[in-house]
């Protein structure tokens, strides 16, 4: 009997659309929230008006802008980190100081995202913010990403420091994501840091003869700008992100921050069919009414 030869499986094509958002602070009664969250003791809480308000700005993100931008196909989504506000430097922002409330908040926000892009063919990844927010080694952050079945890296960290993702597959350029980076308080000098972070990543791969990245994305800032410098692949781009969190008491006394309107949205990084590019999406509300 003549054997049959089997035909290869016929490997998934990959992913060319990575979609980021950071600083969703969920916990904080500035920040995101979808739907009144049942808590600890037995209240609910009923989001404000302002939150309704954010709320259908990252509705209209991933349901119009995400589709829109990424032609219809499969993406993956990463949080930049800063996923829950914590209790930090004797705020009184937040809605519970319960970490376990604050985490429910979060997987009831980003848990549609995540199975709408896991439906789609794509992955999840999560960075970790800061220790203020999200506790030491980010081990509230991590509780989360856990939930939200986050890619683990080598060391099975579910919500990881940093990402190193190529898009569209081995030719696509090369992303690099972690939260921190250097802030200003001079509108002046905005780019500054996010210039010699460029800078920084070029030097060090230089130095080790290591691939630079094409990309570097930063959250921690609540503000989006981007440095772009021309490259051998076109170009190179540094990118913060915004955030997904009203001005708080803090950002109302820090210099630079006081004066500026909260900024809310995310990116696209895609490979297309000719050439790697990136899109931002953001809003900013409306300053306080003249009295």
């Amino acid at each position: 009997m003549a054997r049959t030869s089997k035909k290869p499986r016929s490997q998934p094509a990959p992913v060319r659309n990575l979609i980021i958002v950071s600083d969703t602070h969920a916990g904080c009664k500035l920040a995101v929230i979808g739907a009144p969250i049942h808590l600890d003791e037995g209240g609910t809480y009923h989001p404000s008006d302002f939150q309704k308000q954010i709320y259908r700005l990252w509705r209209q993100f991933w349901d119009q802008w995400v589709p829109e931008v990424t032609k219809g196909e499969p993406y993956d989504v990463v949080h930049g980190g800063d996923a829950i506000d914590g209790v930090h430097h004797n705020s009184t922002s937040q809605i519970s100081h319960n970490f376990q409330d604050q985490i429910r908040i979060a997987e009831a926000l980003m848990r549609p995202v995540v199975e709408r892009c896991r439906a789609l063919g794509g992955s999840y990844y999560h960075i970790r913010g800061t220790e203020a927010h999200v506790g030491k080694s980010a081990v509230y952050e991590e509780q989360l990403a856990e939930r939200l079945g986050a890619v683990p890296n080598d060391q099975g960290q579910f919500a990881r420091y940093d990402l190193w993702k190529r898009v569209g597959g081995a030719d696509g350029p090369l992303v690099h994501i972690l939260h921190h980076i250097g802030t200003t308080s001079s509108a002046a000098h905005e780019a500054s840091a996010v210039n010699a972070e460029m800078t920084a990543e070029y030097v060090e791969a230089a130095r080790w003869h290591r691939i630079p990245p094409d990309y570097i994305v930063r959250g921690h800032r609540h503000r989006s700008i981007a440095v772009d410098l021309d490259s051998a692949r076109g170009y190179a781009a540094a990118i913060t992100l915004p955030a997904w969190q009203g001005k708080t008491s803090f950002a109302w006394k820090v210099a630079g921050a006081r004066l500026t309107e909260p900024q809310f949205g995310g990116i696209v990084i895609r490979h297309g069919d000719e050439e790697h590019y990136y899109r931002r999406r953001v809003w900013c509300l409306d300053r306080s009414k003249e009295a």
